[in-house]
């Protein structure tokens, strides 16, 4: 599969989880994080689901479509781990989805990032809440939902936090 093939993949099991996980969602009081702004298409989606929303972003340094920025109050701008942090003492467990795709084409690196950066998302995820990521996070009190239908096997990963 080419690189492209693979991002296209990756987009539309990201859009797919999404827009199964929305009933669920609705149901959930608590804000929505956005782990990772990229280019803000997520960001912008998740708008556009989730109208009315409290949606927290964090980005390590903003360079997305200017109609994708989220407000100042709303971001939190930084290193991911620095950020998490700041964000778990402003905010507390109280995110009903928290997303992230974070990550870089090295899978080693990625993998050491997954180690803390489950952990790290737990103390903002409320009971009952969602994490939806790219790569698989082990965090004892999250149970793995099966894959939306059409998502391939392994193309993202689905918890539920207990």
């Amino acid at each position: 599969m080419s690189r492209l093939d693979s991002f296209i993949a990756r987009m539309q099991a990201q859009r797919d989880c999404l827009n199964f996980l929305k009933p669920a969602i609705d149901a959930i009081a608590g804000p929505l994080l956005e782990v990772g702004l990229g280019n803000g298409r997520t960001y912008d989606h998740l708008r556009e689901l989730f109208p009315g929303r409290d949606i927290y972003v964090f980005e390590r340094k903003v360079a997305a479509h200017p109609d994708c920025i989220p407000p100042d109050d709303r971001l939190f701008l930084g290193d991911a781990d620095r950020t998490i942090e700041e964000a778990a003492r402003r905010l507390g467990p109280t995110a009903a989805l928290i997303h992230t795709d974070l990550g870089t084409g090295d899978h080693e690196a990625n993998v050491a990032m997954g180690k803390w950066l489950g952990p790290a998302l737990d103390r903002l995820a409320a009971p009952g809440g969602y994490v939806l990521a790219n790569q698989s996070l082990a965090v004892s009190r999250w149970q793995r939902q099966p894959d939306p239908p059409g998502v391939p096997k392994d193309r993202y990963f689905l918890y539920r936090v207990r």
